[in-house]
């Protein structure tokens, strides 16, 4: 008997795989179902059949039948050792009819509802988490997500790509804690400075420049542009280089040409004004020159001690939502070296 039930699902199996006519298929379809009423069928054959007949109606774009099919299958057999792959199947269907907050759903109940199963060597809970990744616009469960990527499949992801994603998540809800904490893991992985991410450009030298002025005492910081602009005209008039040198960003601080290309980082600076003031007439324009932005604007100097005499000093509003009281005040950042171009 056994041997003849199993002449009988390798025919059919190989019906499916070879005839291509409409009414054969039809009659191999009903084959396999008939064997899939076998009460001595063993779950690795049962697997075959059903993956063949989803493979089937999946190729033939028959999205609905198959949703159906095993939507109840898995409600008919709870007990199966493979309802999760065909819930995986069913989300991949969803996602091929553009419904992805239906295959959300079902991605999530795999992870939930069903103990984790491997499928040529690949877990299922771990393409669940790749896919929710790719399809969710919920921060908060992005954050789980990356958490769940990080705490169970540390061997199958980049951490430091993880760490770095899960920190900018933490920056979308505004838990700049978390965000903050998160980007100091990234920058302990051996590998962060020299990670590319296409998706975030430079990203090793945002979250240095985060944590150092997250650090930092961020006591140069002025409530307002005309503030800001007030103080450094006065010291530069007056010839007072350290007024001048505390006006300035102590995290950050760059001096570059306008020639410089934008690709290329720009590293931050520490020097003295006192070696570029001795001996020079100084000069400043009264009014701001407007930026490229309503957070930024410049200010042109001339005659320091150098090939090129000309300065624009810039500053620019903070944007640091970590912390309320410095969020919104002004800096002077940097130094653009020649004629603006």
């Amino acid at each position: 008997m056994k041997r003849r039930f199993f002449l009988k699902l390798a025919a059919a199996l190989c019906l499916a795989f070879a005839l291509p006519s409409c009414k054969k298929d039809n009659s191999t379809e009903k084959e396999l179902e008939n064997l899939l009423k076998e009460p001595s069928l063993s779950n690795e054959s049962r697997y075959a059949i059903i993956n063949r007949i989803a493979a089937k109606w999946l190729d033939e774009q028959r999205y609905d039948d198959l949703i159906l099919y095993l939507t109840d299958y898995v409600e008919r057999n709870p007990d199966d050792k493979y309802n999760a792959y065909w819930l995986l199947m069913t989300a991949y269907t969803y996602i091929q009819m553009r419904q992805e907050r239906v295959a959300e759903y079902y991605f999530e109940r795999i992870i939930r509802d069903f103990p984790d199963l491997k499928v040529k060597d690949r877990s299922i809970h771990f393409i669940c988490l790749e896919r929710l990744i790719q399809i969710s616009t919920n921060h908060e469960n992005r954050i789980k997500y990356f958490n769940t990527l990080i705490n169970r499949f540390p061997s199958n992801v980049s951490i430091t790509e993880m760490y770095v994603r899960l920190a900018r998540e933490y920056e979308q809800i505004g838990e700049w804690t978390r965000a903050l904490k998160t980007y100091n893991m990234f920058l302990e992985q051996p590998d962060a400075s020299s990670i590319q991410i296409t998706d975030m450009h430079d990203i090793y030298n945002y979250a240095r420049n985060l944590i150092d002025f997250n650090n930092s005492p961020k006591n140069w910081t002025f409530k307002s542009l005309d503030a800001l602009a007030d103080n450094v005209k006065s010291a530069i008039t007056r010839y007072q280089p350290r007024k001048l040198d505390e006006c300035r960003s102590k995290v950050n601080f760059f001096a570059v040409s306008w020639r410089q290309d934008d690709s290329i980082p720009t590293g931050s600076v520490d020097f003295s004004m006192r070696n570029f003031m001795h001996g020079n007439r100084i000069s400043v324009t009264e009014e701001l020159i407007p930026g490229p932005t309503i957070n930024e604007a410049y200010l042109k100097t001339k005659g320091w001690t150098l090939a090129v005499p000309t300065w624009y000093f810039y500053f620019r509003k903070v944007n640091f939502p970590a912390d309320p009281d410095i969020h919104g005040t002004w800096e002077w950042a940097g130094i653009y070296i020649g004629e603006m171009m």
